[in-house]
């Protein structure tokens, strides 16, 4: 009689760290919404492209290989805001009509203020996440916060001051975004801190 003895055996599957797509997709969506919201350009049609394919699909993709990479904080961050972006993007096609007169003469504002609310409570939270990755991530979380807070407000009728806000906070939130991904892509690549990110807080770890 013999004794069968089960061996397991752990796989690891190595997959590459995507902030730098993730932040490059939130750039760029950024940087193009914001000129529409400053007035520098006009319309919503050639923003739902960025919106879709960088706002929303580059961050999904992030979000799922974060998810591998067991990075609850970065999963739940990328995917949370892709999947802002295309909500957005939908409800600008409702507007301007895509799905139909039917819907888009039963657009009520408030109600996407209410969203951007939910929104600013969630970036809040993730602002206090993010003290503990490093201090460019923790800088694009504090403009977020700005962004929803203004869009939330403007949304409620609060001001037109607020929408100059929203559109100051998201093209620098562009501009901070692109340095992320930048850091994010080239301290990898060259196996140092080429581009500083500075330390976490440590305040919570």
């Amino acid at each position: 009689m013999s004794n069968n003895t089960n061996n397991v055996q752990a796989v690891k599957i190595v997959t590459a760290d995507p902030s730098g797509l993730g932040l490059f997709g939130l750039a760029m969506v950024t940087l193009v919404a914001s000129t529409q919201k400053l007035g520098w350009t006009t319309g919503f049609s050639f923003v739902i492209p960025w919106a879709v394919f960088l706002g929303a699909i580059a961050q999904m993709i992030a979000c799922f290989n974060d998810f591998k990479h067991n990075n609850t904080f970065g999963a739940t961050a990328f995917g949370a805001y892709g999947l802002f972006w295309l909500s957005v993007a939908t409800s600008w096609m409702i507007k301007m009509g895509v799905f139909g007169p039917a819907l888009a003469s039963n657009v009520d504002g408030v109600q996407l203020g209410v969203a951007f609310a939910g929104f600013f409570i969630f970036s809040v939270f993730m602002t206090i996440g993010a003290m503990e990755t490093h201090k460019v991530l923790f800088t694009i979380f504090v403009l977020i916060d700005i962004l929803f807070l203004g869009l939330a407000a403007d949304s409620f009728g609060l001001g037109h001051a607020w929408h100059g806000i929203a559109a100051w906070a998201e093209l620098i939130i562009a501009l901070v975004g692109f340095y992320g991904s930048a850091a994010a892509t080239l301290n990898t690549h060259f196996g140092k801190p080429f581009l500083p990110v500075g330390k976490p807080f440590g305040i919570f770890k």
